[in-house]
């Protein structure tokens, strides 16, 4: 069995963390650089990750999430908000950032980047905010998948108020909205979750 299959069959939707244990600042940095190589829609990343460890924002957190407690327990809790606009000066800026690591002239794409930004200007602001969100949520995968590997348990929630999380981090004003969150940490031995059998639909149901 490959260590992939593996980490995924060990993790789950962790309920309650170890609150003595804290993830190193080594492996919390492996699982930004995994966020940060997730495949996106055009490259773009049109979300920001908040990474908290503040006990009191977290206590904030948890109220605003109905006191679920992974909140506190956790060591970090991993915010993704999703861009609600994707401006012209954004794709721009995107894009004058891949022409520099690719050391080509911008005017060498810059015709594609006046398609990125039609098909953007093309679209309503629910279309762009939803979009903004699948895109964090292909990012969500990544960590949970890099998580698994570092045998640091994860879980992602959708179980929160975005107003009030947007609120407490200040995220509106940076044209953000909270998509999902996702407490990291270590599972407590106390935990009675991590000894359930993990349920999934067979392989020939599943793939068609």
């Amino acid at each position: 069995m490959s260590n992939i299959i593996s980490a995924l069959e060990w993790r789950y939707a962790t309920k309650q963390f170890d609150t003595e244990r804290t993830v190193s600042d080594a492996d919390i940095e492996t699982l930004k650089n995994a966020i940060n190589l997730t495949a996106t829609s055009f490259g773009l990343q049109p979300f920001r990750v908040v990474v908290v460890t503040d006990q009191a924002t977290k206590e904030k957190l948890r109220a605003a999430a109905y006191d679920q407690q992974q909140l506190t327990t956790a060591s970090h809790v991993f915010v993704f908000a999703a861009k609600q606009d994707v401006s012209p000066e954004y794709v721009d800026g995107f894009m004058k950032m891949t022409a520099e690591q690719r050391s080509i002239p911008f005017e060498a794409i810059k015709g594609y980047a006046d398609y990125i930004k039609g098909t953007m200007a093309s679209k309503d602001a629910a279309f762009v905010k939803a979009w903004s969100n699948k895109q964090a949520y292909i990012a969500l995968g990544s960590l949970l998948a890099a998580a698994a590997e570092l045998k640091v348990d994860a879980c992602p929630m959708e179980g929160f108020d975005s107003a009030q999380f947007d609120e407490i981090l200040d995220l509106t004003e940076k044209g953000l909205s909270t998509a999902v969150i996702v407490p990291v940490g270590y599972r407590s031995a106390e935990d009675q979750s991590q000894h359930y059998a993990k349920v999934r639909f067979p392989l020939e149901e599943m793939f068609l």
